[in-house]
């Protein structure tokens, strides 16, 4: 396992449920791209409500149920990986937003697995 502390960037992808890579959840796609490129990890997240660059408003609430919520991928990695990580989002995206700005790792590590 790599080690990740101190100065590191977050990268933020703000994407549609709905979006697809090669007929498979862009989501999904791009989470398997990364662990299997050697990337720290990333989390995906959906959101209850939003809108972008189209204005189109998405949310969850029972009476405008929308099938495209807002997803939100964040990844942390050193500097160098997310240089790595710029080419394959300008492969994989059609479209969206992206976002850096740099954190502090305080800890980075897998579970300790007892007995």
């Amino acid at each position: 396992m790599r080690s990740l502390e101190g100065e590191q960037i977050l990268v933020r992808v703000f994407i549609g449920e709905s979006d697809k890579w090669h007929h498979q959840s862009l989501h999904m796609a791009l989470l398997e791209r990364l662990r299997r490129d050697g990337f720290a990890g990333a989390t995906v997240t959906r959101a209850v409500a939003g809108f972008g660059a189209q204005s189109t408003i998405h949310t969850a609430q029972i009476l405008r149920l929308s099938e495209d919520l807002p997803l939100i991928i964040e990844i942390v990695d050193s500097q160098a990986q997310i240089d790595r990580l710029k080419p394959i989002l300008d492969e994989m995206l059609g479209g969206g937003l992206v976002t850096m700005e740099p954190v502090h790792v305080l800890q980075y590590r897998a579970e300790k697995k007892s007995g």
